[in-house]
């Protein structure tokens, strides 16, 4: 979706990056979960039903750990370094609290598929049995979604900020001006490139092997060619 382009996403990463307080990365840590919520509720598994509860308890849930993470971080920092020394910490901070919120955004959101689970259908996407659902693959795919969420924090809250202090140092010292458009560079770059490397890493279109689902689907033959399945196909989502 368009919500998860380093377009859209960017410039609110980049806002949580260069946060000089507390509040100013409290403020960015609400707007980026709020809309990463939304990236994940409406890039779930269409075939799980979620309700307007259930979804207001996860909101509330995930981005109210950010939140946490975030203030206790910061003022860990604020209150054991030099401003200084504070100041260039403080851009680190928004990669463990994005991390975890993250991580738990997106389980929060669809931990739902775990106990309907979701459906398995052939290489062609057809539906291998009609009105059953797999929590086996449910659970293989919010688990595996999850993690993919997890791990595009690296490129994204941690490698622009450490180009910035390390690399970059020496000229960003002597043309301060130009620290937020090359932060800015930096990041949509690593975005950029992070973001479909996560998400190839578990592909949308996942297998698993007819052994390890339940019982139920473990008899079922291809209608095609009346041989047993091998394996079964389902949408894990982004």
């Amino acid at each position: 979706s368009f919500a998860d382009t380093p377009f859209f996403s960017g410039p609110i990463c980049v806002a949580m990056i260069a946060s000089p307080s507390t509040t100013a990365l409290l403020f960015w840590s609400w707007v980026n979960q709020s809309q990463t919520a939304l990236v994940n509720y409406y890039n779930r598994n269409s075939a799980s039903a979620m309700t307007n509860e259930t979804l207001i308890k996860s909101y509330a849930v995930a981005v109210g750990s950010a939140l946490t993470v975030v203030f206790g971080l910061s003022t860990i920092v604020q209150r054991r370094f030099s401003a200084s020394r504070a100041r260039e910490l403080m851009r680190y901070v928004a990669f463990p609290s994005a991390v975890v919120a993250s991580s738990l955004n997106c389980y929060c959101i669809r931990y739902q598929e775990l106990e309907t689970g979701i459906p398995l259908t052939d290489e062609n996407g057809n539906n291998v049995l009609d009105g059953a659902t797999s929590q086996v693959a449910a659970k293989q795919a919010v688990y595996a979604t999850t993690a993919s969420r997890a791990m595009l924090q690296a490129p994204v809250y941690f490698l622009p900020p450490f180009l910035v202090g390390s690399v970059f140092r020496s000229v960003l010292r002597r043309h301060p001006a130009m620290t937020v458009p090359v932060t800015t560079y930096l990041l949509l770059v690593c975005f950029g490139l992070g973001l479909p490397a996560a998400i190839a890493v578990f592909p949308q279109t996942s297998t698993v092997a007819v052994s390890n689902v339940e019982e139920r689907f473990q008899a079922l033959r291809d209608p095609r060619t009346n041989q047993p399945y091998k394996v079964f196909y389902y949408n894990k989502g982004l």
